[in-house]
Order: structure tokens, then C-alpha cells, then sequence
């Protein structure tokens, strides 16, 4: 019973095993004998710069190769589109879009528009194994007038060193410049390690003066570091013409501004109107990067009719961004936003004759800790008043808001 059931299968299985091996034989013969190059076609023999579609360049690989795409002129100078691309067998033809422009070696101009003429259209192909090498050729014309590229004119990134700390002084760089057509703008800042940060992605700008701004950190507001980074402002017109122009900005003393108020104290809290109480701040520069203040310096008195903004004939006014300064504010007051603590006074440890622009400014360098006395006479008819103290960046926020809340009383 065995031994027929067994005489039965085994001639199937040889079968099924041989016609394995001769399908398999059918196809590498059909692999061997496939055109290196099959048939290239061009959508069309004529291409006219700035009205034409792009043309499509179809070509067929029957075998794996490397396939060099180029446009001969009168000349014979050779303009590539493709070079030694790998490219594996298949069934269907590969396209390459052709807009009338090819890459170049030049460092400014990436693509440029062919100028009209006669050309001949070359597909090679060479087998990955080197033992076969196959080409076509076709005529192609170009026509139409001759679109030069565009420039970037007037280029200037300034200055051309940063540092972004915000302290208000040279924080970011403006990149200036002039387009004389309509242009795709792109704008990025490469870093020693070889970082890209985008400024500019994409925008369409008109034939006019530009301006960009860069903080000197990454598009989600971290910080970089310091160094000298490469910067490049690419343009593509619509017409398939690239430019670029590179220069170098450095970034210095790159870090975030931090100061904490560790002490405060006012007092006394009982006084008759028309008295002072006086505010004693210590303020430490807990960052990396110096801070920068100004006036009214330590000591200097106030009365509750007065605002920082209007002593000395505007003198301490608040600044655009970077300086800081402590303050004092109470509950009753009014005021919002500007208005909020309306007696300040400059975080420095030292005489206003002794700062960095003596009686303008000075900074709190990193690690240091300044004392701050303030006063103020009681003139508000308030019989008792809330005071708090604060450390405030002129035209940025409040660091530390409503700290060392101490009542007090006043007498009339």
C-alpha cells in the first residue's frame, strides 16, 4: 500500500521541480538579452524659454546602469542634466522634466536658461557591470529670446557680527537686498557643524528692496552657538534661472539674560503723609550673559505723584527691550502695562559715575549681585497702601512680578 502511494507522488513533485528551474532559466535568459537602452522620446523637438511647458524625457532601462543625461551645442559643449545616476531594470520608462535650464558650475548662478539654439539631446547608458554601454540621440531646438539670470543686488547683512543675548545690542542681523524680477526667495544660516537653520522658506518677493530679520537662534527660539556661520540667500525666477549669494556672520556672547531678586525689604510700615519709606533690593545676574540697566540710580527718591518716565525731563523713560531694571508698585495704582511700577530704579552695585557710560548705563555681569535702595514719599491719601517690588525688561515683561508685598500704614 505504501510503496505505490509513494511511486505516485514523487514523479509529481519532479515535475512541479523541473518547471521551476525552467521558468527560472526563461527569465534570466529574458534579463540577458533585454536592450541595455530601450527607446528615449523626447514630448517634443521644440522648446520655446518662458512659454513652453517643461518637456518630458522618457527613457527605458532594461538592465541595471549608470545613465548620463546631456544637450550638446554647435560647439559640442555639453550641458548636463544627469550624471552617472544608478538606474535599476524596469518595465516603465523613466521621465525627466527638462524646463530649458541646466546646472552649472558656477558658485552664484546654479541654473541658468540654455540661450536658443540647435541641440542634440543625449541619453547614455552603461551597465553597472561594465560590460555593455548603449546611447540615443536626438535633435532638440531651443527657441525664443534669451532670459539671463537674475541678481541679488545690493546684498549687505549687517552687522556682520551678532550677539544674541537681548540686551538690546546688536541682537540680530538685517539682511538687505534688491530683486530685479519676481523671484522664490529662500534665506538659511548654516552652522560650523553643519546645521541649516532656515530664515527665509519659500517666499515669492516682487521686484523691489528687501529686508529679513534674524535673531541668531532657531526657528523655535533656542539658542546656537557662538561661531562663525555661513550664510546664503538663493533666488529662483519663474522661469527656472537659481542665483545665490554666501558671506559669513559670526555669532558672539550668544546666551539668555537671568536675574532673580533674593532679597527685599520696606520699611518702616507705619509712616505719617508726606514721609518716605524706603525699598532695599538685592538683585543677582543668575545667567551666562551680562545684563544692562540704567537710571534713576540706587538711592535716588521719588513721591507718589512722580513716575519713572517723568523725572528729569524723560531721562529714564523706558527703552526698547534690553535694559532691566527693579521696581516698586503698590495695589491701589491704576495704571496697566507701562504704567505698572512706576518707581524704577538701575540694578548696579556701583556709582553712577562708575558705570560702564557714566550716569547712562552699566551692566550686572554674570554671578554679580547689586543692593538697590529706593525711596518714596507717602503723598497718596491712602490709609493703607500694598506695596510690592518687581524686576522689569523695559518693552519685554516682568521677570519677577508682585514679590515682597508689605503693607503699609499712613497716617494724615
Amino acid at each position: 500500500m505504501n510503496g505505490p502511494a509513494w511511486r505516485v507522488r514523487r514523479p509529481l513533485w519532479f515535475v512541479i521541480g523541473i518547471g521551476i528551474l525552467w521558468l527560472g532559466l526563461l527569465t534570466l535568459s529574458a534579463c540577458s538579452t533585454a536592450p541595455l537602452l530601450g527607446e528615449v522620446s523626447v514630448s517634443a523637438e521644440q522648446y520655446e524659454l518662458g512659454v513652453s511647458s517643461p518637456l518630458a524625457i522618457r527613457y527605458e532601462v532594461g538592465r541595471p546602469a549608470l545613465i548620463d543625461i546631456y544637450l550638446l551645442d554647435a560647439t559640442g559643449q555639453r550641458y548636463h542634466l544627469r550624471r552617472s545616476q544608478p538606474r535599476a531594470a524596469a518595465s516603465d520608462p523613466y521621465v525627466l522634466r527638462f524646463d530649458g535650464s541646466v546646472p552649472t558650475n558656477d558658485p552664484q548662478v546654479l541654473r541658468r536658461l540654455l540661450p536658443p539654439g540647435q541641440y542634440t539631446l543625449v541619453v547614455a547608458a552603461q551597465a553597472i557591470d561594465g560590460n555593455a554601454s548603449a546611447e540615443r540621440r536626438l535633435p532638440l531646438k531651443i527657441e525664443g529670446a534669451a532670459i539671463e539670470p537674475p541678481e541679488i543686488e545690493n546684498l549687505m547683512v549687517w552687522p556682520p557680527v551678532i550677539s544674541p543675548n537681548a540686551d538690546a545690542i546688536d541682537d540680530v542681523a538685517e539682511f538687505t537686498y534688491r530683486l530685479p524680477v519676481s523671484a522664490t526667495v529662500n534665506i538659511e544660516v548654516t552652522a560650523p557643524s553643519g546645521e541649516v537653520i532656515p530664515v527665509v522658506t519659500r517666499e515669492e518677493e516682487g521686484p523691489y528692496e528687501q529686508r529679513h530679520v534674524w535673531n541668531g537662534k532657531r526657528p523655535n527660539g533656542s539658542l546656537l552657538e557662538a561661531g562663525v556661520y555661513t550664510y546664503t540667500v538663493r533666488a529662483e525666477d519663474t522661469f527656472g534661472n537659481v542665483v545665490q549669494r554666501q558671506g559669513q556672520i559670526t555669532l558672539a556672547d550668544v546666551g539668555q539674560p537671568e536675574a532673580r531678586i533674593v532679597y527685599s525689604m520696606i520699611a518702616p510700615q507705619r509712616v505719617m503723609l508726606g514721609e518716605v519709606i524706603t525699598v532695599t533690593i538685592r538683585v543677582r545676574n543668575t545667567g551666562t550673559v551680562p545684563i544692562r540697566t540704567y537710571g534713576p540710580p540706587s538711592g535716588y527718591e521719588y513721591t507718589t505723584d512722580e513716575v519713572f518716565s517723568s523725572v528729569e525731563n524723560g531721562a529714564y523713560a523706558a527703552q526698547a527691550g534690553g535694559f532691566w531694571r527693579v521696581g516698586m508698585d503698590w495695589d491701589a495704582n491704576s495704571g496697566g502695562g507701562p504704567k505698572r511700577y512706576p518707581y524704577r530704579w538701575s540694578i548696579s552695585p556701583r556709582p553712577p559715575e562708575e558705570w560702564a557710560q557714566p550716569f547712562v548705563e552699566d551692566f550686572l555681569y554674570p554671578g554679580e549681585e547689586a543692593e538697590i535702595i529706593g525711596r518714596v514719599r507717602i503723598l497718596q491719601r491712602e490709609t493703607r497702601m500694598g506695596f510690592y517690588v518687581g524686576l522689569i525688561q523695559d518693552g519685554v515683561g516682568f521677570f519677577q512680578d508682585r514679590t515682597g508685598r508689605t503693607i503699609i500704614d499712613v497716617g494724615f
